[in-house]
């Protein structure tokens, strides 16, 4: 997969190399790259390759409605850059993020479909959602997209929805399990856990001088969606290996005046992973956020936690 990014304002120069003469297209914000996503990218990686051209993703760096409605802009499931990790992984010949603004916005339809699809990425089959809405106010639908199939040359084809546990997979009831703290669901839709990806930094020590040296994590920053405040059963993905562990999430009520903090605690494991960066996946959360009212009583809790994250592992096969 090659990235590269477009310039709205315009539609400019084509993205792709002179030698890919069209291609198989789908275009869409893809936060989370979901179950749901990944049919549609299956799809057209296998029908390119059957008619001999190439398979292209056209994305956005940004999620539209932080640009047309910021009150109601999501959080979102995957950063940029985790986006671009997650399609590297897909078989796609070539993915554009194009940067999504208030020029971009005002496109019609026809002029979003003409300047963009036809003009610079050369789409000779457009392969989208049952449900995918496009150009200014979302105006444009599957019939807008067969009718300019029709006239400018390229074909349309729809790509149902992926069910999983009684309903269909989106972005937004991923968010809404993400952020009700039901990471099994999340999961689930998102066909692997959730995870957030941050250096371990410098904490105030607490967590050794109680006998659980933790590594602390610098919170993501940008618009990413953070599971509630809890306790959670971790795999934590670091440069050389694959661990399990106990986040802290949230506020720390037993240490008054402490700020807010996200703890990993690695089972069985002896080290120094300040400055290292490390991928945390949320499998199950174990329980609240709860004050205690001395040291003694929290590291009591704390066992209690490690025992269930343990029991968790080997119940689940981890």
């Amino acid at each position: 997969m090659r990235a590269g990014e477009g310039r709205p304002a315009g539609g400019g120069p084509s993205g792709l190399p002179p030698e890919v003469g069209g291609t198989v297209l789908t275009v869409g914000t893809f936060d989370g790259v979901h179950r749901g996503h990944r049919a549609v990218l299956a799809e057209i990686v296998d029908r390119a390759g059957a008619r001999g051209l190439s398979s292209v993703l056209v994305t956005f760096d940004r999620h539209p409605l932080t640009v047309v409605r910021p009150e109601q802009a999501p959080a979102l499931l995957t950063t940029p850059d985790e986006k671009k990790e997650i399609l590297a992984q897909t078989g796609l010949d070539y993915v554009a993020f194009l940067r999504f603004t208030r020029a971009l916005s005002r496109y019609s339809p026809e002029a979003f479909v003409r300047t963009f699809l036809v003009g610079r990425f050369r789409v000779r089959e457009l392969v989208i959602g049952y449900d995918h809405g496009f150009g200014r106010d979302r105006s444009g639908d599957i019939q807008t997209l067969r009718r300019l199939g029709t006239e400018l040359g390229f074909d349309v084809d729809v790509v149902g929805d992926v069910s999983v546990a009684g309903g269909s997979i989106s972005s937004t009831r991923i968010r809404q399990a993400v952020g009700e703290g039901r990471m099994e669901d999340a999961a689930l839709g998102l066909g692997r856990p959730y995870s957030i990806q941050a250096p371990i930094v410098h904490g105030q020590g607490r967590g050794r001088d109680l006998g659980f040296p933790t590594a602390n994590l610098q919170p993501p920053g940008g618009a990413k969606l953070l599971p509630p405040p809890g306790i959670y059963a971790v795999r934590a993905s670091l440069r050389t290996e694959i661990r399990k562990g106990v986040v802290h999430l949230g506020p720390r009520p037993t240490f008054p005046g402490s700020p807010p903090s996200i703890e990993l605690y690695l089972l069985d494991f002896d080290g120094d992973l300040y400055g290292e960066p490390v991928r945390v996946e949320f499998l199950s959360r174990l329980r609240d956020v709860l004050p205690f009212t001395s040291a003694a009583e929290l590291v009591q809790q704390m066992r209690e936690d490690v025992r269930e994250a343990r029991a968790y592992f080997a119940a689940s096969g981890t």
